[in-house]
């Protein structure tokens, strides 16, 4: 096993490294070689309960902070975990099976919302409003909304959390972070940064849990949690959505996606064949909500496309996320791989053509790991399951289209609206399709994705609420007017 610094192994509450308060343990394991790479404490109700009183205590003074200091911190935080790149991206290729150097990518990403962050700290504006009467002053400012339950998902264990903590510290509010059971230890690592820099006591807490369900009812029951901010799947998003309802607590989701990637037959040809590659393999194997979900091809370059597509996917490197070269890992887990393998089969049952891949990788490397060949499936249909529901791993469905209405349309035909991605050189075409396609996210000629300076989050079954850019510490603050009669 790859050997990492120092390894966090504790929950964190009110500044301090604690263990549950069940005694309890669970195992964290590497998707790669089904080996145990830590345990950590199993928390329960109880625990969260302590980490909720202890922000709500803390953001007595943390909110009153001035917006100054808390950008200090953020940038310490910015540059420590820049320093730290290479021991984070060693734990999450550990703990997440994604390939090192993809790792360390996503550490700095993470690490920028700390440093975007840290300037929109100083820049939560408030409002002057003019008075429709001459003895009245109206006037609004922004103040934090409160402790802040934060749950984050596996296949970014870094940077969804950053996205969440980043601007809610730097609005003024606490939080309890629960990291996926799948991947805590980058999170109590990025909590350690955050320690380090000498965030005070109990405006950070981090429960670790095998069971999430009974920290998710703490969350939602206990009237000190002022939000909630979620990424996963549009399922627990309902969940936490009715659950929040009882006492109409703050929600901001980012959900499941169906990302259609539309190419156009006047595209640069290599540009969007690099880009639908990229967008479907090289992000954590295909299991992220922006990957391309669905590829349409205009009918007249299909086939050459395909061809092309199909060659650069052959010769992606699979593999342990340590070895040289390597840019796809495993799965995240078996229930994962099973799905991803029946999405598979079920298309073919129904017509649909593997052109490469198609099934788990069983050989000796691979034997003990979650992994599974870059697929293509071509002669797909809008019926099939693989078309329909969030793959969430490395199978790419290509579909053919005649004409830029019929393919708005059906891109469009589906609940999730989170990602989408089009290569085209009619810039009369972009501004239509951009304007047409009922997504968070459109990216023309470019599969990088957002950024830091973008608010980030989907329409309909993809989410609420905006992360990033100046909208996502707008997520962590309440608008308060204040109207002033002056005395005559």
């Amino acid at each position: 096993m790859t050997q990492v610094g120092e390894m966090i192994r504790q929950m964190y509450i009110n500044g301090k490294w604690v263990e549950a308060k069940s005694g309890k343990t669970f195992k964290v394991i590497n998707p790669a070689t089904g080996e145990t790479v830590a345990e950590l404490p199993d928390g329960g109700a109880e625990d969260a309960r302590l980490a909720i009183n202890t922000a709500h205590e803390a953001f007595k003074s943390w909110s009153r902070v001035s917006p100054v200091e808390r950008s200090r911190s953020l940038e310490k935080a910015f540059k420590l975990m820049t320093e730290r790149r290479d021991e984070l991206a060693k734990l999450i290729t550990l703990e997440n099976g994604k390939p090192f150097e993809e790792a360390k990518k996503e550490v700095a990403f993470g690490a920028g919302y700390f440093d975007w962050f840290a300037g929109e700290a100083r820049r939560v504006y408030g409002d002057v409003i003019p008075s429709p009467a001459g003895s009245r002053r109206f006037w609004m400012i922004r103040q934090p909304v409160g402790v802040v339950a934060a749950i984050t998902p596996w296949n970014f264990p870094a940077t969804m959390i950053t996205r969440k903590i980043a601007p809610a510290l730097a609005a003024g509010c606490t939080v309890v972070l629960k990291p996926a059971e799948q991947t805590p230890l980058t999170a109590l690592a990025i909590t350690k940064i955050l320690h380090d820099v000498g965030l005070p006591p109990g405006v950070l807490n981090v429960v670790t849990t095998l069971y999430p369900e009974e920290i998710g009812k703490e969350f939602l029951r206990n009237p000190l949690v002022r939000k909630i901010g979620f990424t996963g799947s549009t399922e627990v998003g309902k969940l936490l959505m009715r659950g929040a309802a009882d006492q109409l607590k703050r929600v901001s989701f980012e959900l499941g996606g169906n990302a259609p990637f539309i190419i156009f037959e006047d595209a640069d040809f290599d540009a969007a064949v690099d880009g639908a590659v990229g967008m479907k393999y090289l992000r954590v194997a295909g299991q992220s909500c922006i990957c391309a979900n669905r590829i349409y091809v205009q009918e007249s370059i299909a086939e050459r496309f395909t061809k092309a597509y199909v060659e650069k996917v052959k010769g992606i490197k699979v593999g342990h996320g340590f070895e040289p070269g390597v840019v796809i890992g495993p799965l995240i887990n078996k229930d994962t791989l099973e799905k991803v393998d029946r999405l598979v089969q079920d298309a073919v049952k129904k017509g649909a053509k593997v052109a490469t891949g198609g099934g788990r990788l069983k050989e000796a490397a691979f034997a003990k790991g979650y992994f599974y060949a870059p697929t293509v499936l071509t002669n797909v249909t809008e019926e099939m399951g693989v078309t329909r529901e969030e793959i969430f791993g490395p199978v790419a469905p290509i579909l053919t289209f005649r004409t830029e209405g019929e393919v708005i349309e059906r891109a469009n035909n589906t609940n999730y609206g989170l990602a989408s991605y089009v290569f085209t050189k009619d810039l009369g075409r972009v501004f239509r399709i951009t304007e047409a396609l009922e997504y968070g996210l459109v990216g023309v000629n470019d599969a990088a994705g957002y950024g830091h300076e973008t608010p980030f989050g989907g329409f309909k079954e993809s989410g609420l609420g905006r992360e990033g850019g100046k909208e996502g510490i707008e997520e962590y603050t309440e608008a308060k007017s204040i109207v002033v009669n002056l005395p005559q």
